[in-house]
């Protein structure tokens, strides 16, 4: 492994290592209060699932971090000769204008989550969930880009690290698009807002949180 492949590496994990310890030593799943006086012990300062998503963010960007460092060790010549890297499909620029769109529209919608009414929060989450499809639809077309033109070659490890970083950040998408159905189902049957606010409020964070991997992906393959 190059150096620099080590210290892109290291400083990668060192920022997602500090971030989760800041986090978990403020122990937000403890009461808030005076932890010896028990009249203090009122409320919880964050909620179960607000902890569960930061937690299962830590464990995403763990193995993102492991995919980009071998990504990095595997293109080093030293590696092998068999590296050829190859042209990024130009709909990957259009495919992250409708990401970035899409999570701008769910801070949108948690925005409004709390005012009464709730078209403009039917409007946001639609909008975000329309993008975030259309985001995954331009990412296939993509794949079937690369599948049809002369640089596809199964031998050709580039190749396989793109499918790879890609399909993964697509899947998690999906995933997030399932919570986000069973949240848009929950609105558009009038739930009441104060019912609805954390769960949009935890789909807009894992949307803004993928967006962020997406760039850094995007950003990798265009420089490598």
């Amino acid at each position: 492994m190059s150096m620099w492949t080590l210290s892109v590496a290291l400083v990668c994990a060192l920022i997602v290592w500090a971030v989760l310890v800041r986090y978990l030593m403020a122990q937000p799943w403890l009461p808030a209060g005076d932890p010896g006086n028990l009249d203090d012990i009122t409320a919880v300062d964050q909620p179960a699932k607000k902890v569960g998503l930061y937690s299962f963010l830590g464990a995403i960007s763990s193995m993102f971090i492991l995919f980009i460092t071998a990504y990095l060790m595997r293109m080093d010549p030293k590696h092998g000769a068999d590296w050829f890297s190859i042209p990024k499909p130009g709909i990957l620029w259009i495919n992250t204008l409708l990401l970035v769109y899409s999570s701008i529209s769910m801070q949108h919608a948690k925005s409004v989550a709390a005012q009464p009414g709730q078209v403009n929060l039917k409007r946001g989450l639609l909008i975000g969930g329309l993008f975030a499809f259309l985001f995954i639809a331009g990412q296939l077309w993509a794949w079937e880009t690369l599948h049809g033109s002369v640089h596809f070659h199964l031998s050709n490890p580039a190749l396989a690290f793109f499918y790879l970083l890609t399909g993964v950040h697509a899947i998690h998408l999906l995933g997030g698009l399932y919570v986000w159905g069973r949240v848009t189902s929950r609105v558009f049957n009038n739930a009441r807002p104060e019912s609805v606010a954390l769960s949009i409020e935890l789909c807009t964070t894992y949307w803004h949180y993928l967006l962020l991997v997406w760039l850094v992906l995007f950003g990798i393959l265009l420089l490598t």
